[in-house]
């Protein structure tokens, strides 16, 4: 898959963990989903 390619690529750039990155990123849209207030279904 591209994501993944996309992820691998980075990792090799910024010269850490593929597990690394993935843990970034599910961090940032942790704290996205708490900022929206932390509700499964969003009001449309």
């Amino acid at each position: 898959m591209i994501i993944t390619e996309d992820v691998r690529k980075y990792t090799a750039e910024q010269a850490i963990s593929e597990d690394e990155v993935l843990q970034h990123g599910m961090d940032e849209k942790s704290k996205e989903f708490v900022e929206k207030g932390a509700e499964v279904y969003q009001p449309a």
